[in-house]
């Protein structure tokens, strides 16, 4: 590839995805193994917008940031966590956590104006989604932290389920908003920057 086909907005996108699946990664191992501020705080969610509003080639915009939560995901699990090579990738609901994570960048692509009160309500949705949709696995293969036990499988069991998960998601819906600052605001200015960094069909 000949320097003339590179593109400079696409590579500095692709290193805000790097960016964010190593902060994911950080954040992860700083609060494995006990309760932590830091869970569930990670970039993971303001990527998805991030990605959803950026890259303008819907492909790609599920692409990038899904295949950046795929691989954190093989190095959390594996180097982190230390579970087996059978749940290093396919772990229990994991196809709710992406479903969920698909319907985030789906939030990103329907800011068509990067603004502070688009951001907002693209976190906060971002993490109804979240919680509503990768609450899903918790409810049908997981246990009630409180007891012990499986949830009931009904619709009061998966409020019950939901509801722990509250703190847990706000977490997400913090995280959300401050790294999604950072993301979009530096961004947005690095384009009024650099010309060259202005919407391109990528």
């Amino acid at each position: 590839m000949s320097i003339k086909q590179l593109n400079p907005r696409m590579s500095v996108l692709l290193l805000f995805m790097l960016a964010a699946g190593i902060l994911r990664i950080i954040l992860v191992k700083a609060s494995a193994g006990n309760i932590s501020p830091l869970a569930n705080f990670t970039p993971i969610g303001a990527m998805g917008l991030f990605g959803g509003a950026y890259f303008s080639r819907k492909w790609k915009s599920y692409v990038f940031p899904l295949l950046t939560l795929f691989l954190s995901d093989i190095v959390i699990n594996s180097m982190i966590y230390h579970l087996p090579l059978s749940s290093v990738i396919t772990y229990q609901g994991w196809y709710f956590t992406y479903l969920a994570f698909a319907a985030m960048v789906l939030v990103g692509q329907f800011m068509k104006n990067v603004t502070v009160t688009n951001v907002l309500i693209g976190a906060v949705a971002a993490a109804c989604i979240h919680w509503i949709i990768s609450d899903i696995g918790p409810f049908l293969f997981g246990t009630d932290i409180t007891t012990g036990l499986p949830f009931e499988k009904s619709f009061a069991g998966f409020q019950r389920c939901l509801y722990l998960a509250i703190p847990f998601e706000l977490k997400l819906f913090w995280g959300n908003l401050i790294y999604g600052a950072i993301f979009f605001g530096s961004f947005e200015l690095m384009q009024r920057r650099f010309p060259v960094l202005a919407k391109q069909a990528l």
